[in-house]
């Protein structure tokens, strides 16, 4: 039988199997916030079709969607987000990690006849990719984004 808590015990806290962030030695909070965002994206773009490249919504405003292009940081603590929106329009978010909040969506290619633009395995040394099999991983050197 489970044991009464006492009047003004602190709740016990649960330990869950969800991994926690841990703080990388010598990594600002941009540099960490960029390296998870690397993943993230990685793995929507491995769940993409011929069809579909990668966009980033944007919540609570009307300004639609930000074709990504490429992503960056500036120490310590700002991740910056650029591309194109749904006119073709050079676009580009700045934002503090401490309010970073993406939509990752899937939208049409933006020229149909040409190869989907997958960004992930542009955004990290070494990674050679290719695991959405569609032929768009890229085999030379970190591309200049």
């Amino acid at each position: 039988m489970a044991k009464a808590a006492e009047p003004g015990a602190k709740p016990a806290r649960r330990r869950t199997k969800q991994a926690t962030a841990v703080a990388a030695p010598g990594k600002s909070p941009a540099e960490r916030a960029y390296d998870r965002l690397i993943l993230y994206i990685r793995n929507f773009e491995t769940q993409l079709d011929q069809s579909q490249e990668i966009a980033m919504g944007f919540a609570g405003s009307e300004a639609g969607v930000l074709r990504i292009e490429g992503i960056g940081f500036y120490e310590p603590d700002i991740i910056s987000f650029y591309g194109c929106d749904e006119d073709g329009m050079k676009t580009q978010l700045i934002q503090h990690v401490s309010q970073l909040s993406v939509i990752l969506r899937a939208v049409p290619k933006h020229v149909p006849e040409e190869p989907p633009l997958r960004i992930g395995f542009r955004l990290s040394e070494g990674w050679r990719g290719g695991e959405s099999g569609d032929g768009s991983a890229w085999p030379g050197p970190r591309a200049a984004l």
